[in-house]
């Protein structure tokens, strides 16, 4: 059965048969995994002709990569909703090999303030040094306020959707339609999103992921994606992509397409379990107000539940003004069962303050108390819920 076959069934059953021979043949369930450097040719003659094939699924050389590659370059693609995926090492170069791919000296791109950290850096930084000017805006703008601040030479519309850290939910396909009326590009984070945004029926560009999170799903891993949905723009991204060195080790896309064996279970029971939890956030006294789309109490509530087909299990919660960030500090630091880090997607609980984190030009970063962010992971509820009133009593 090929990966056409697929298309028309349910999400959990594609994703458990994506990617292999199929159920009736002699051998291991799973596909191996390919690793190589020099690909060797029959003659010459194929050897040059292979330059032709560039763009396609073809081996040239171990940068450009090989069967594991494109097993999962197939699924990852057909997950977004679009046509070709370009594999990453990270989730970060997912970020920046795009915008350098669709931006030149002399060029504008508008990003939203909410955007996540190193892209901004990226922004601010190696862009910056390449006569790449970025305009950071507020994410809640209107189709108007976008108008205004596009120019002639603007190129890229950023999106992220929800906004890190602060998660703000965007109008995608009300910036997308202005972004295309002028000729930009639209390229959107779209990792909260994997799976319950489709972003290509949104007007998005180019779609990225950082597959470390959800995807990888066992925090063992590092990698990223952008997806495309035309043959022009993945030849422009492809090119980029092959010209910066990028590669992604065949070993983490075997384990990340194992990940995703499982990745429906794990998006479910997490998006309830992470919803559970905010609920009860929402009950707490020490809370100021819960950060999470998916809940009615989000003022941006009715464009997720237009836009997305679920959650993920990452949020926000704002305490309290009358709590000091040290106090944040000191019951974070009490808790049992959440780690305390960057990531998330994987199977266990993260908490992270985030005040004093939390860059902005074109908004205030102060949201009205002191904030941290949670991931939620396996665990029983009961215990992650205990584990947080015994950190929360910490706070007076």
């Amino acid at each position: 059965m090929s990966d056409d076959d697929h298309k028309g069934q349910h999400f959990a059953t594609r994703l458990s048969h994506g990617g292999r021979a199929g159920t009736r043949i002699h051998g291991f369930v799973n596909p191996p995994v390919h690793r190589g450097s020099t690909v060797l040719y029959p003659s010459c003659e194929a050897r040059r002709d292979a330059g032709a094939r560039r763009f396609e699924q073809f081996m040239t050389y171990g940068t450009q990569g090989g069967p594991t590659h494109y097993a999962f370059e197939d699924m990852i693609a057909e997950i977004e909703g679009g046509t070709r995926a370009m594999i990453y090492g990270t989730g970060l170069a997912a970020v920046a090999v795009p915008l350098l791919a669709f931006l030149k000296a002399g060029e504008h791109c508008l990003m939203p303030d909410s955007a996540y950290g190193p892209a901004r850096a990226v922004a601010e930084g190696l862009m910056t040094g390449f006569g790449i000017e970025t305009t950071f805006y507020d994410p809640l703008i209107g189709a108007a306020g976008l108008a205004a601040l596009m120019r002639p030479n603007t190129k890229v519309l950023y999106l992220e959707s929800p906004g890190s850290h602060t998660f703000e939910v965007q109008d995608v396909p009300a910036l997308a339609e202005v972004a295309h009326a002028r000729g930009a590009k639209v390229l959107m984070d779209n990792t909260w999103g994997i799976h319950h945004f489709q972003p290509f029926t949104k007007g998005v560009d180019v779609s990225i992921q950082a597959l470390t999170k959800y995807v990888g799903g066992h925090s063992d891993l590092l990698l990223g994606s952008a997806t495309v949905n035309n043959d022009a723009d993945w030849q422009r991204l492809r090119s980029a992509s092959s010209q910066l060195g990028q590669y992604a080790s065949p070993d983490d896309v075997w384990l990340a397409m194992r990940g995703l064996r499982t990745m429906n279970v794990r998006l479910k029971h997490q998006e309830q379990a992470g919803l559970e939890v905010a609920r009860w956030f929402e009950g707490r006294p020490e809370v100021l107000r819960v950060l999470h789309p998916a809940l009615p109490s989000h003022p941006q509530h009715a464009l997720w539940k237009r836009d997305f087909s679920g959650a993920c299990s990452l949020f926000g919660v704002v305490f309290q003004p009358r709590y000091t960030i040290e106090q944040l500090f000191a019951a974070i630091d009490s808790l049992k069962l959440f780690g305390i880090g960057a990531s998330w997607g994987g199977y266990e609980s993260l908490a992270l303050p985030t005040t004093g984190f939390i860059t902005r030009n074109a908004t205030s970063p102060d949201l009205g108390g002191p904030t941290a962010r949670f991931h939620i992971g396996l665990e029983d509820i009961r215990d992650l819920i205990a584990d947080l009133e015994a950190a929360l009593s910490r706070l007076g």
